[in-house]
C-alpha cells in the first residue's frame, strides 16, 4: 500500500513538472503578454481601491477592506453569502465556451460604466457605506470587460456579476422579520384549525385549544427570513440555469419568496402537530432543532414543481385531459 502511494505521488509530481514546462512567458505572443500585464495592473488597482481603501465604517473590525467587511457580515441569516462568489465562478465556468468564442472589440459604453463604478465607490467611502462600494466593485467587474472586449463578451457576464448583488447584506431586510412571523402564525393557525386541530393564536404565539397543552412563540429566528434569503439565492441560480427565456427566469426567481414562506409555514405546522401528538418537550427537543432539513427538501420539491409547470406544454396537456376525460367515449362509460 505504501509503495502504491509513493508511486502515485511520483506520477503526480511528474505531471506537475510537465505542466510547468508547458507554460513559458517567452512562448506567449506580444499581444498576450500585454493583455496579461494590463489585467495584472487592473487587479492591483482594484486591490488598492477596495481592499486598502474600501471601508471607512468599521475600521476596527475590518480595517479598510470592503472584502473583510463583507466577511464579518456573512454570519447568521447572511451566512449563505460566502458561497455566492463560488456560484458566480461556477456560472462563468459553465459559459466558458461562449465567453471564449465571443467577438472582441472595444466598446466605449463600458467607460461610462467604469466611471459610474468609480464614482459610486468614492461616494460609498465618503458616506461610510461599504454596501455602495460593493455595488461599485460589481459594476467594475462587468464594466471593464465591456470596455475592453465589447458587448459580445460582456453579455455572458451579466448573470455572474449581477448574482453577486444577492451577497450584499441589506439592513432593511431585517425589518421583514415581524411581518413574516405574523404571516407564519396566522396561516398556520388557520390551516391547523381547518384540519380539526384546535389552536388559538395571539400575536405571534400559538396555544393549544385542546389535547396536549403547548405554547409556542414564533421567534425572530423562526420567522423564515433565513430560508427566504437562502431560497432567493438558490432559485436565482437555478432559474438562470434551467430556464430558456428571460421571462421564465424572472418568474421562477420571483417565486422564491412564496416558496420560502410556504416552507416556513409547513415547519411551524409540523412543530405544532408534533407537540399535539408527543408533547411540547419532544417537539422542541427533536423536531424543532432538525426540522430545517425536511423543510429544505420541501422547498426543493416546490422549486422543481414550479420549474416543471413553467416548461409544461399546456396545449399537449390540455389535449390529453380533453381526450381522456371529456371525449364522448369517456363520458358514455
Amino acid at each position: 500500500m505504501a509503495y502504491c502511494s509513493v508511486f502515485h505521488m511520483k506520477n503526480v509530481m511528474e505531471q506537475l513538472k510537465v505542466w510547468g514546462r508547458g507554460f513559458r512567458w517567452s512562448r506567449l505572443s506580444a499581444s498576450a503578454q500585454r493583455e496579461i500585464g494590463f489585467w495584472a495592473i487592473v487587479a492591483g488597482g482594484l486591490f488598492f481601491l477596495f481592499h486598502l481603501h474600501g471601508n471607512s465604517q468599521e475600521v476596527a473590525t475590518a480595517r479598510h477592506s470592503v472584502f473583510l467587511w463583507l466577511r464579518t457580515r456573512w454570519t447568521g441569516d447572511y451566512a449563505y453569502g460566502m458561497f455566492l462568489p463560488l456560484a458566480s465562478l461556477a456560472a462563468l465556468w459553465m459559459r466558458r465556451k461562449e465567453i471564449a468564442a465571443a467577438p472582441r472589440r472595444v466598446d466605449w459604453r463600458g467607460a461610462g460604466v467604469v466611471a459610474l463604478g468609480l464614482a459610486l465607490h468614492w461616494m460609498g467611502v465618503l458616506a461610510q457605506q461599504p454596501r455602495i462600494s460593493v455595488v461599485a466593485f460589481i459594476l467594475l467587474l462587468w464594466g471593464l470587460p465591456l470596455l475592453m472586449y465589447g458587448w459580445g463578451l460582456a453579455r455572458w457576464l451579466i448573470f455572474p456579476c449581477s448574482y453577486l448583488v444577492l451577497a450584499i447584506p441589506l439592513n432593511f431586510i431585517d425589518s421583514m422579520t415581524a411581518p413574516l412571523r405574523l404571516l407564519a402564525t396566522a396561516a398556520s393557525a388557520g390551516i391547523l384549525n381547518g384540519f380539526g386541530l384546535e389552536v388559538q393564536r395571539v400575536g405571534s404565539g400559538l396555544y393549544s385549544g385542546s389535547g396536549n397543552p403547548f405554547a409556542f412563540n414564533v421567534a425572530a429566528e423562526c420567522s423564515g427570513l433565513r430560508s427566504l434569503l437562502a431560497m432567493t439565492a438558490l432559485m436565482g441560480f437555478y432559474a438562470w440555469y434551467s430556464q430558456k427565456t428571460l421571462v421564465k427566469k424572472w418568474i421562477l426567481f420571483v417565486c422564491s419568496v412564496p416558496v420560502a414562506v410556504i416552507a416556513n409555514i409547513c415547519r411551524v405546522i409540523l412543530v405544532v402537530v408534533a407537540a399535539a401528538l408527543f408533547g411540547q418537550e419532544a417537539a422542541m427537543d427533536l423536531w424543532h432543532d432538525y426540522s430545517g432539513y425536511p423543510i429544505f427538501l420541501i422547498s426543493i420539491m416546490l422549486m422543481l414543481l414550479l420549474d416543471r409547470l413553467l416548461n409544461l406544454d399546456y396545449i399537449t396537456a390540455w389535449s390529453f385531459i380533453k381526450n381522456r376525460f371529456f371525449a364522448p367515449d369517456s363520458l358514455s362509460s
